[in-house]
């Protein structure tokens, strides 16, 4: 029988082990002829390597692949530019939000520092026989003609002399109502004869140089009959600091008025009238353009007055800062108030006594019975307080103009 060598499997050379041939061949390193050769990282002009033990395939670069990694170039070489991005719509509701919580803080802050920097003075007290509160709210008005705080420039400048001490040129009832009847500012002529506790029978503007605002309180309650619920007063710079805060104000006069005590003028005409010249018209009596004297000047006092509160109360000002902050300025200077009023208080005084101006609100003076305006008409009087007291119409012939 004849040896017949068995079959080769592949990849094997020589004769099959255990049959006393020749130990079979090593298999040679397999030959990758397709396998794409990539440079080594870092050097793209390097020529690919193959790896160091001679097997498997040549090293690839490690990461994304070159499509990924490589921006497209554009005609220059360089890379396209971006596409802009989308502009954002401006968020309007959000800017407008943030806006008015930034005012409301300003005017809130300001608000309350102007409240706070008031001048106060514990005017209203308590005491036997005080009148009962009634219908309606009761202002005290005073203008004070001290000369406190002015230099001798500014007394010449405001014609105010040098006369000492401490008195009331003005006197007057501001009366708010709680129903639609119209408010009522009414004017106490200084030189009324009035009974001033404990000081017997005097002019009423006495009272104020005898025992300061408590006293002329009690004296204006114990007078009329009407309880006082709020107290304001202003000085003679203060006024004419706070008609120079707001430009002036407009004011119609009729014919040219000459004070023969001070020598102020003022031109007749619709004219602007500044610190200065409000202060001399609301003053003048020894004029030619006054022949009832105080009743006069009160007419005029009434008269200035809604046409300042008109012009502070104008969106003009309001809304105007180079207006608004210096006028704050001065009214914290200007008045003192009670020690339980507040700004928001002179607020609707304000507003009430706009009303002037347009004959919304009643400008009258108490009944007297002769051009001296000392002393009170009883019976119209009497008519003129119980309305008051009562928040009802003023009967026509106790209103005096």
């Amino acid at each position: 029988m004849s040896y017949q060598q068995p079959p080769r499997r592949p990849g094997q050379g020589g004769r099959a082990p255990g049959h006393g041939g020749p130990p079979p061949r090593q298999s040679r390193k397999p030959e990758y002829h397709n396998t794409r050769m990539l440079p080594l990282p870092g050097n793209d002009d390097a020529p690919p390597q193959r790896r160091q033990d001679g097997y498997g395939p040549p090293q690839r670069r490690q990461g994304p692949p070159d499509d990924y990694r490589r921006p497209p170039m554009g005609d220059e070489g360089y890379p396209p530019p971006r596409p802009p991005r989308p502009k954002r719509r401006p968020r309007w509701g959000r800017r407008i939000g943030i806006f008015l919580l930034v005012l409301l803080v300003l005017l809130g802050g300001g608000w309350l520092w102007m409240d706070t920097s008031l001048n106060r003075v514990e005017a209203l007290t308590d005491y036997p026989g005080r009148p009962a509160a009634a219908s309606g709210t009761n202002w005290l008005i005073v203008g004070s003609d001290s000369r406190d705080g002015l230099t001798d420039e500014e007394k010449a400048k405001l014609t105010t002399g040098d006369t000492g001490g401490k008195r009331t040129d003005t006197i007057m009832i501001a009366h708010i109502p709680d129903n639609d009847t119209p408010p009522t500012l009414l004017s106490l002529p200084r030189d009324s004869n009035v009974d001033i506790p404990g000081h017997d029978r005097q002019k009423i503007n006495a009272a104020f140089s005898l025992g300061d605002a408590p006293l002329l309180v009690k004296t204006v309650e114990g007078a009329t009959g009407l309880r006082i619920d709020h107290y304001a007063e202003i000085s003679f710079g203060g006024f004419a600091g706070i008609v120079d805060a707001i430009g002036g104000v407009e004011m119609d006069i009729p014919e040219e008025m000459h004070d023969t005590k001070t020598g102020a003028t003022i031109p007749a005409g619709h004219q602007k009238l500044d610190g200065t010249q409000a202060l001399a018209f609301v003053r003048m009596r020894y004029s030619s353009s006054t022949p009832r004297s105080d009743l006069d000047r009160v007419v005029n006092q009434r008269k200035f007055i809604g046409a300042l509160a008109g012009a502070i109360a104008s969106p003009g000002t309001l809304l105007n800062p180079f207006d608004v902050f210096p006028l704050i300025g001065e009214i914290t200077d200007a008045l003192t108030i009670d020690e339980g009023d507040h700004l928001h208080n002179l607020a609707g005084l304000g507003f009430a006594m706009s009303g002037i101006s347009d004959g919304s609100t009643v400008s009258t003076t108490v009944p007297v019975t002769d051009s001296s305006a000392k002393n009170w008409d009883e019976t119209k009087s009497g008519q003129l307080f119980d309305a008051l007291r009562n928040d009802t119409p003023i009967p026509a012939d106790a209103i005096v103009k």
